[in-house]
């Protein structure tokens, strides 16, 4: 049983999802608050009214004293301040309400105390990584419990509204996967009780039939600091496709296979890599360097650089070259 106390005022929290690639794989900061004994979670601190003179200012603050990391390019994404997601709220303390944002950064070098660590995005989102072809889990286990809790609704409206939201989000039922609805499919996976947050929000025990569900359904976060991943990966991946943002992941020269793998990595699929290269040349996205990089592995490759003069020609100069996926069963 859950023991929650009357809240006691509310709390300015201020969180970072920092994102970077590196070796091909997309790469998010995380700390191990004081309180926090099992979870870790996105760099966060409280925002002081009289220390801080911008709420970025303060989240820059934060995540300079846990991590030692300067931010790039930061940018707002929502406002989170669902009740009880705080053990501390539970007990009675404050309601935090939660500012999230959504950092870049080419290098992912941190203090070695151990308090900070980057990670593979995907150990906490594993059906959004298509790139090897529809994730196993979603056959295996997500489709039959997602079924399930279609069954389980009280009325036949209910039901129906609950497989078209299934539908929508998953590409279940002969739809297409939208790569970029990653907070649809893990806000339905959390209604349906599937990932470990659900319960620990009520401060209960999962239910018996999903305790096996639980361990493969993504990595624990604190609060809802998954649920902020969530946002900033759909975030992320949508503007990519009409914003030069991967260039703030790169390094300064890198070449097109690099560059490719990058965009692989953020959206969760393969690209046609002629497609990709033909994109990349018309937009005038990148120039070439005049030096070949000896560190591929194979052939020496060109180097090339992120093009700054095309944000003033073109309104929307990203990489719009479509994902490819394998529709699930095929």
């Amino acid at each position: 049983m859950s023991t929650r106390g009357a809240a006691s005022g509310v709390v300015i929290e201020l969180s970072a999802a920092i994102v970077a690639v590196s070796d091909e794989a997309p790469k998010i900061l995380l700390v191990r608050p004081p309180e926090a004994i099992l979870q870790s979670g996105l760099p966060c601190g409280p925002f002081d009214p009289a220390g801080h003179r911008t709420l970025e200012e303060g989240l820059r603050t934060w995540v300079e004293e846990q991590t030692t990391l300067h931010l790039g390019y930061v940018e707002q994404l929502y406002t989170f301040g669902d009740r009880f997601r705080d053990p501390q709220e539970r007990a009675g303390g404050p309601r935090p309400v939660s500012v999230g944002y959504l950092a870049l950064v080419r290098q992912i070098s941190t203090k070695d105390t151990g308090e900070s660590a980057w990670g593979d995005w995907y150990r906490y989102f594993p059906w959004e990584d298509w790139r090897d072809g529809p994730p196993p889990i979603l056959d295996s286990l997500i489709a039959p419990h997602l079924e399930a809790w279609v069954d389980d609704a009280n009325t036949k409206p209910d039901r129906n509204r609950r497989q078209e939201r299934i539908n929508l989000a998953f590409g279940f039922g002969g739809g297409a996967w939208d790569n970029e609805r990653v907070l649809d499919r893990y806000e339905l996976l959390y209604e349906a009780g599937m990932v470990a947050e659900a319960s620990l929000d009520v401060g209960r025990e999962p239910p018996a039939g999903l305790a096996g569900v639980l361990p493969h359904t993504g990595a624990v976060l604190i609060k809802d600091h998954r649920r902020i991943l969530a946002t900033a990966l759909g975030r992320l991946r949508a503007k990519i496709k009409y914003r030069p943002l991967i260039f703030e992941l790169m390094p300064p020269t890198f070449t097109l296979f690099q560059l490719q793998r990058a965009v692989e990595a953020l959206s969760g699929g393969r690209l046609h890599k002629q497609n990709f290269r033909r994109l990349v040349a018309h937009e005038g996205l990148v120039e070439p360097t005049g030096h070949i990089s000896g560190q591929t592995g194979g052939r020496p490759a060109e180097l090339f650089r992120f093009r700054r003069e095309v944000v003033h020609e073109r309104p929307a100069p990203g990489v719009r070259v479509p994902v490819r996926v394998s529709k699930r069963g095929g």
